[in-house]
C-alpha cells in the first residue's frame, strides 16, 4: 500500500478555505483536472466543471455526477467562458492541449487554447467580478533550465520560435504575463503553479510513463527473455516524477495558503533518469531489459528537477515513492489495455 499524503494544512484551514466555496475548474475532465475536482469536492468546495471533453471524458468524474455541475463548453469561446463564470468565487484554470506529441503536431491549436483560453478566462473574471484565479503554467516555461534543482525565478524563455515544441511552454509564459499582469489590477488573489511531471493511472496515451508502460507490455507479450527497449536519448536525461495524489495535495495547499502574484513548483526534488524509469516500469511487468539508446528529438531537455521549497515551507512533502506510484500506474494499464 502507498503512503496517504500529508496533511500540510490542518483540516481547520482547509474548512475555512474550501467549505462551500464556489470554484469554475477548467479543463476539469483530463487527467489533473478530474483528480482536482474530486479532491475540492472532497475538500467542501462546490464544483463547475467546464470541459469540451477534446482530450478528457466525463466518465472520470461519473461518479460525481450528482456533486458537481458539469458544463459543456470550448475555452476558446468568449460567451461560453463567462457563462460558465457566472457566480463563482474563484477560477482554476487547467484548460490546455497538452501531451508533446501534440507540440509537434498541433502547434497552431496549443496556441489557440493557451492564449485565447486564457485571455478568455481573464475577461470572464473581471466581467463576473471573480477575485481569485489560480492558473495552471508548466515546467515547459523555463526549457533548459540553468541549475538543478530549478527554482520558481529562473529566467524563462523559448530558445528557437521555429521549432514547434515551443508552442507549448510559450503559451505557458504568455499565460503567465498575462494572470500576473491582470492580476495586479483586477484580482485579490492571482496565484500561478508549474506542475512537474504528474503521473498516474487514466493519464492518456501521449506521455513517457504510459508509452513506456505500454510498450514494454506489446514487447513482452511477443519475445521472451530479455528485451530490448528503444528510447529517445541516452537514458540519462532526467525527469522528477510526481504521483497525482502528491500532486493535488500540492495544488490544494497552494490555493488555500498561495500568496497573491507568487508562482510555486509543485512537484518533487527525486530526480530520475529516463532508463532507470524503463527499468522500474520494466520491473513493475516483472521483466529484464536492455535500454538501447536512439536520437534525442530537437528542443528535448536533458535536465529538469524542481526546487520545491516555497511550497515546503507552506507544509508540503511528496509522500508516494516513484516504485509505488508506477506499480499503481501501471496495474491500471495493463487492466485497461487487457
Amino acid at each position: 500500500m502507498c503512503a496517504e499524503p500529508s496533511r500540510s494544512f490542518t483540516s481547520l484551514r482547509m474548512s475555512e478555505y474550501f467549505a462551500n466555496r464556489r470554484l469554475l475548474v477548467t479543463g476539469g475532465t483530463g487527467f489533473i483536472g478530474s483528480a482536482a475536482v474530486r479532491a475540492l469536492v472532497k475538500a467542501g468546495a462546490r464544483v463547475r466543471v467546464m470541459d469540451n471533453d477534446s482530450r478528457g471524458s466525463r466518465r472520470r468524474l461519473a461518479d460525481l455526477a450528482s456533486e458537481i455541475e458539469l458544463v459543456a463548453g470550448d475555452i476558446r469561446e468568449p460567451a461560453e467562458v463567462k457563462r460558465a463564470a457566472r457566480q463563482v468565487d474563484a477560477v482554476l484554470h487547467l484548460a490546455a492541449v497538452n501531451g508533446t506529441e501534440f507540440f509537434y503536431s498541433k502547434p497552431e491549436l496549443v496556441l489557440e487554447v493557451a492564449v485565447k483560453g486564457m485571455m478568455n478566462v481573464l475577461d470572464a473574471c473581471i466581467e463576473n467580478r471573480v477575485k481569485e484565479l489560480f492558473t495552471a503554467s508548466s515546467s515547459e516555461v523555463y526549457q533548459t533550465p540553468p541549475v538543478i534543482p530549478t527554482g520558481e525565478t529562473v529566467p524563462l524563455s523559448v530558445p528557437d520560435p521555429l521549432n514547434p515544441r515551443y508552442s507549448y511552454g510559450g503559451g505557458k509564459i504568455l499565460s503567465e504575463l498575462l494572470t500576473v499582469n491582470y492580476g495586479r489590477k483586477f484580482f485579490e488573489r492571482a496565484v500561478i503553479f508549474r506542475p512537474h511531471n504528474v503521473y498516474g493511472p487514466d493519464m492518456g496515451r501521449e506521455h513517457v510513463v504510459p508509452q513506456f508502460i505500454l510498450r514494454l507490455k506489446d514487447l513482452a507479450a511477443r519475445q521472451p527473455g530479455r528485451l530490448r527497449f528503444p528510447i529517445q536519448g541516452s537514458g540519462k536525461e532526467t525527469r522528477a516524477f510526481l504521483f497525482i495524489e502528491d500532486f493535488v495535495h500540492g495544488l490544494l495547499t497552494v490555493m488555500a495558503q498561495g500568496r497573491h502574484l507568487n508562482i510555486y513548483h509543485i512537484g518533487t526534488g527525486q530526480e530520475t533518469t529516463v532508463a532507470d524509469l524503463a527499468q522500474a516500469v520494466a520491473r513493475c511487468l516483472g521483466r529484464e531489459i536492455e535500454v538501447v539508446p536512439g536520437d534525442l528529438t530537437a528542443g528535448s531537455t536533458p535536465r529538469r528537477c524542481p526546487d520545491i521549497g516555497k511550497l515546503r515551507a507552506l507544509g508540503f512533502a511528496p509522500q508516494v515513492p516513484l516504485a509505488a506510484g508506477l506499480a499503481r500506474t501501471v496495474a491500471w494499464y495493463l487492466a485497461e489495455s487487457a
